[in-house]
């Protein structure tokens, strides 16, 4: 009896012990997916409402796999009844079920819908935002040379070496007011001495901007602007259009400067950075200011104009940039 059953253990028989096979294991997970895709359906179709969402999906599923079988070497084309049948179907499935039933679309409808959206933007602009108080714009025109806007940045030296760069513009003439350099890892004093290095030697505005980044909460960077007598305005959590002029001002020196050029140390960068400085406050015109530069908005003569039938060209910033002067 012993010998059976080791010959049965050890020959050609069965063993109990041997995993199951990947066929096996395939099967009972789709009988396990059958089973839970089942008794979900049920509990959707005995609520509420439910049975016809049910039978709304199954049939756009359905109509979808005829649509695609129709062709498959090329895109399926959709017919006006088609058209119908899938908008009514997606009237009764719910929301919360729609992306798993989508209707497949190719790349070309999207840019479509993309193009069609963009003119319903352009002939219907979105209504003015009905915050309390007056508007940004309403603000800047009413503020004259009193209003000042600060925004922080970070980059990296030759050397892989963070600082952060403190911006501060006027904002009713773009002019650059100056600029603060420290290295990483700052805090209040040092926001506050970016800030008095930023605006050394210059009158103080009546009114400063600045966002909700954390580097602006600091104790000792309130108490600074309550010493200089200078009222925070904060902009709009999460609306760069609530503090435009300087974050453009921002990409641009990135873009059109930084990015194409390296600097050693925090000296090296403070250098570069008020040549660029002079350049956009004395030689770059704004369509924002019609046409003139900041120090013209300021009431200052920059220089002569140039004449088109007898001019020189002038490099600022190591000839990354070039305008015309008078020959």
């Amino acid at each position: 009896m012993a010998s059976c059953n080791s010959a049965a253990v050890g020959g050609r028989g069965t063993d109990l012990r041997t995993p199951p096979t990947p066929a096996i294991v395939r099967r009972m997970r789709d009988w396990f997916v059958l089973m839970a895709h089942l008794i979900v359906t049920t509990i959707r179709a005995v609520t509420p409402g439910g049975a016809r969402a049910v039978i709304a999906e199954s049939l756009l599923l359905k109509h979808q796999l005829l649509i695609l079988t129709r062709s498959r070497k090329k895109a399926p084309k959709l017919r006006a009844l088609d058209r119908i049948l899938l908008g009514l179907g997606a009237l009764l499935v719910s929301p919360q079920r729609i992306l798993k039933v989508a209707v497949a679309i190719r790349p070309s409808t999207l840019l479509r819908f993309h193009r069609a959206l963009v003119r319903i933007l352009a002939n219907h602009p979105l209504p003015k935002s009905g915050g309390k108080g007056p508007s940004w714009l309403s603000a800047i025109a009413e503020a004259g040379d009193s209003l000042w806007s600060v925004d922080l940045f970070r980059c990296e030296s030759i050397l892989l070496k963070s600082f952060w760069v403190m911006v501060v513009m006027d904002v009713f003439t773009r002019r650059i007011v100056g600029f603060g350099v420290e290295p990483a890892h700052i805090d209040g004093i040092s926001v506050c001495r970016m800030f008095n290095q930023a605006r050394s030697g210059q009158p103080l505005p009546t009114r400063l901007s600045s966002d909700h980044d954390p580097l602006f909460r600091f104790h000792r960077w309130r108490a600074n602007l309550r010493v200089l007598d200078i009222e925070e305005r904060k902009s709009d959590p999460f609306v760069p259009r609530s503090h435009p002029f300087i974050e453009r001002l921002i990409g641009t020196l990135r873009r059109e400067y930084l990015d194409q050029t390296l600097f050693r140390n925090g000296r090296d960068l403070h250098r570069k950075l008020d040549r660029f400085a002079a350049y956009f406050n004395e030689r770059r015109v704004h369509a924002g200011l019609d046409g003139r530069t900041p120090f013209e908005r300021c009431g200052k003569t920059v220089g002569q104009l140039a004449n088109l039938d007898h001019f020189a060209w002038r490099s600022d910033c190591s000839g990354l940039f070039h305008t015309p002067i008078a020959a």
